[in-house]
């Protein structure tokens, strides 16, 4: 068990974070935070709330900033949409020794730097009933 202690986040990967933007803002009534490049994943990431004070739903927008990120053949793959969902945890590397020992195949057997600065990790859809799940530790 990881025990995740929240939802970190959900990650939708899109062609362009400018153009999906407006859905996000203007239907959704989400509030834009911001966006931040990450170099190692050559991916542009939009971030945006959605919901009430104490209760934000966190989404990711992924823009690929290279045709060799992941997130691109993503898109080139199964077009734009629900990229993985991503859970809150402490102790990363813990819970990927645990989960690895405990059979669960994963991505990552090594945390690495993700937005914000913090540790991720991904488990693989095939243990994760078809999701790809990130497991999250935000920077201290």
């Amino acid at each position: 068990m990881i025990q995740a202690k929240a939802i970190n986040h959900i990650g939708i990967a899109v062609k362009s974070i400018q153009a999906s933007r407006d859905f996000y803002e203007k239907v959704l009534g989400a509030q834009w935070e911001g966006e931040e490049v990450v170099v190692e994943q050559k991916v542009k990431v939009g971030f945006l709330k959605l919901g009430p004070a104490g209760a934000e739903v966190r989404l990711e927008l992924l823009e690929p900033t290279s045709p060799e990120s992941t997130i691109a053949g993503f898109i080139e793959k199964r077009g734009e949409g629900l990229h993985h969902v991503a859970v809150t945890v402490d102790n990363i590397q813990k819970r990927l020794d645990d989960l690895k020992a405990g059979g669960v195949r994963l991505i990552d057997e090594k945390p690495r730097q993700g937005a914000h600065q913090a540790q991720i990790a991904f488990l693989h859809p095939k243990s994760s009933c078809g999701i790809l799940t990130e497991l999250c530790e935000p920077r201290h």
